[in-house]
């Protein structure tokens, strides 16, 4: 049995006997690495991070520190050489990839070159690799010189090359751009916010700039600025008719200047919810232009009319503002190089119906406070009939509005026979809802031709957000969320919008973008070709304990659960691990019949049961079917908040196929 009193001269007797070699050279390295620390007998728990960090294992401090107490018996506040070993076996071997390695090494020491190239190939579906390959995995995880030199993998290595960036769940080549980017803008899923300038409610809530930085850097590409009059001619930003507080348009338009690029080359929407008088209007123009410079589009590409949209790789680096526009863009484009500075156009439009107010809490007809008071009193407004209301725009802003031209949506068929290319329209949920529901297919064919937005109702005062999955289902492009809203809709965004290099574009499958599409969610036709998907949940690792709990412990148990087309949704729990939130085990397997893969996003949740009714939320991880790796794999969790729980993980196998 090997004690740690071999410091120093002992560690050179040990290396001379070669029967002995593969044994020793983990071992000598384990010690080289701590005796220094240990000169002086004990360390205390600042000295117990220091070593850890040297060995370049994740590991979370209040897991450390409930380990250390218990090691520390006599209460001194140090531990022995021994006491580190099981402080750092405990928190490195685990027991779990230690069994896989063994299955791999012929002697359970040490894994030869082929060997790993045999485990990568079979066990984690990477068909290329050869020996070069795995010989590079072997020079960069491998701790242990000796056994790097011999092309050899210690357990060690193993484990730091399970636990890495390598072996995650989402696919490595996913991280960047890898999709055709050529296509018009209308057959991509655009990352969008809604009410980008709040931070809390959308009643009495603060208005933020650091929420258009903060979408801008979680890879956003459709942004919401509501513009009222301001004093001094100056337009301000906030929700009308509410006590929400103002900032100034112009400071608005100088953090997207400085944050529009920094995570996504593509292009920037701009969406105006534009209340300001037409004097107000072209003091907005002067900002945009002013400000945003050569970013902001202008003008068709090459001044020449084009017969649809523009793709996202042609407008790279550009901003776009989506806002009602007077004319046609012929129009636009023939009085290039004019000023329009003091003109004003004018067109009639039907006034919002019942539903629409419902929908959209910022119409001015009735102040937001006013209504949630009628409503809380039990009175229903009255309904009117439909009447038209005549619409103001400064020239010099309608100019700006290129290929976004803001249309209100009147039906499927009104939007076939009169549309333009570069119109879009705004429907909130609780009528896209009824439309996806009542007339699905015909939906995903308006959404073939014309960039649809989806924007919350007027009810959500407290910022909630719906289910973005079921207007993604029938190919609406821009899905506005409150992104400053945590929860399960966020979750889904966040995850959905990982892919092709968190761009905040993705390329929409082929049947909602071509335009004799028969596609609908609610009935899948034989051209879909379904998946089956299996997950073996095996173990978790440093979970977060229990914001409920005084000690590291929890209860912890995992949820998968599947989004996608209503035949897809589905969600399977494993059973509760007792009072184990550092290793939990719980090898259970998990099968799903998934018939649309495309549309299809996984989350692993887990959470601390509190009580046979009551569980705690513990951290998540959302992603989209094909994107993930199959294999031995590690999940990374995040908080409610969307902050990275490093090195609380999942520990799973992948493993899906068509049918």
């Amino acid at each position: 049995m090997l004690v740690f009193s071999f410091i120093g001269g002992g560690v050179s007797v040990w290396r001379g006997y070669r029967t002995a070699f593969i044994v020793s050279f983990p071992f000598t390295w384990f010690l080289n690495v701590i005796h220094d620390k240990f000169r002086k007998g004990k360390i205390n728990f600042e000295s117990t991070l220091e070593l850890l960090t040297k060995f370049d294992i994740p590991f979370d401090y209040v897991h450390v520190k409930y380990i250390f107490k218990a090691s520390d018996s006599l209460k001194s506040g140090t531990i022995t050489i021994e006491d580190f070993r099981g402080i750092y076996r405990t928190i490195a071997h685990r027991c779990e990839i230690h069994d896989l390695f063994k299955t791999q090494s012929p002697n359970h020491k040490l894994l030869p070159l082929s060997n790993l190239v045999q485990f990568l190939k079979n066990e984690q579906f990477q068909p290329e690799v050869d020996e070069v390959v795995a010989a590079q995995l072997i020079a960069k995880f491998e701790p242990i010189e000796e056994a790097k030199k011999n092309s050899q993998m210690t357990f060690e290595g193993f484990l730091r090359y399970m636990t890495s960036e390598e072996c995650m769940v989402f696919k490595s080549e996913h991280k960047t751009v890898y999709q055709d980017m050529t296509r018009p803008l209308c057959e991509y899923f655009i990352s969008s916010s809604h009410n980008t300038y709040l931070i809390s409610d959308q009643l009495i809530g603060p208005s933020h700039l650091w929420g258009y930085a903060s979408a801008l850097m979680k890879g956003c590409r459709c942004l919401e600025i509501d513009c009222w009059d301001g004093p001094n001619n100056d337009p301000v930003v906030y929700h009308g008719h509410t006590l929400t507080s103002k900032i100034s348009f112009k400071t608005v338009i100088q953090v997207i200047s400085k944050y529009a690029f920094l995570v996504s080359d593509y292009p920037l929407i701009l969406s105006l919810e534009n209340h300001c008088s037409p004097k107000q209007q072209e003091v907005m123009a002067d900002y945009l232009t002013n400000i945003l410079g050569d970013m902001l589009v202008i003008s068709a590409i090459d001044d020449i009319m084009p017969t649809e949209l523009p793709s996202p790789e042609s407008l790279k680096f550009k901003i776009m503002i989506k806002n009602k526009k007077i004319g046609t863009l012929e129009e636009t484009l023939a009085r290039k190089g004019t000023d329009s500075h003091g003109q004003t156009g004018e067109f009639e439009e039907e006034e919002t119906s019942d539903e629409e107010l419902d929908d959209n809490p910022s119409h001015p007809k009735q102040p937001l406070l006013k209504k949630r008071r009628a409503r809380w009193k039990g009175s229903a407004p009255p309904r009117k009939k439909q009447k038209m209301k005549k619409i103001k725009i400064a020239l010099a802003l309608s100019e700006l509005v290129i290929y976004t031209k803001s249309r209100k949506f009147v039906s499927f068929e009104d939007s076939r026979e009169k549309q333009f290319f570069y119109e879009n329209n705004s429907i909130g949920e609780l009528k896209a809802r009824k439309l996806a529901k009542l007339a699905a297919n015909e939906f995903v064919q308006h959404t073939v031709r014309f960039l649809t937005r989806i924007y919350p109702k007027g009810t959500r005062a407290n910022s909630s957000n719906y289910n973005p999955q079921e207007f993604w289902n029938v190919g609406c492009q821009i899905v506005a969320l409150n992104f400053q809203t945590a929860g399960l809709q966020m979750d889904l965004q966040t995850g959905k919008f990982l892919d092709n290099g968190g761009s905040g574009y993705l390329l929409k499958p082929e049947y909602l973008r071509n335009r004799d599409t028969q596609f609908t969610p609610h009935a899948i036709s034989a051209n879909c070709q379904p998946v089956l998907l299996t997950i073996k949940l095996i173990s978790g690792h440093q979970l977060p304990p229990s914001s409920l709990s005084r000690s590291n412990k929890a209860d912890p148990l995992v949820l998968v659960e599947i989004y996608g087309v209503p035949e897809d949704h589905a969600k399977q729990q494993s059973c509760v691990v007792k009072g184990n939130a550092l290793s939990p085990r719980w090898n259970e397997t998990f099968t799903f019949n998934i018939q649309v893969p495309e549309l299809a996003l996984v989350r692993f949740v887990v959470e601390d049961q509190l009580s046979l009714t009551s569980n705690d939320f513990l951290g998540q991880y959302t992603l989209p079917l094909l994107s993930m790796n199959k294999g031995y794999r590690q999940v990374p969790l995040f908080s409610k908040l969307g902050v990275n729980l490093r090195p609380a993980s999942l520990f799973v196998h992948i493993w899906y196929f068509n049918q």
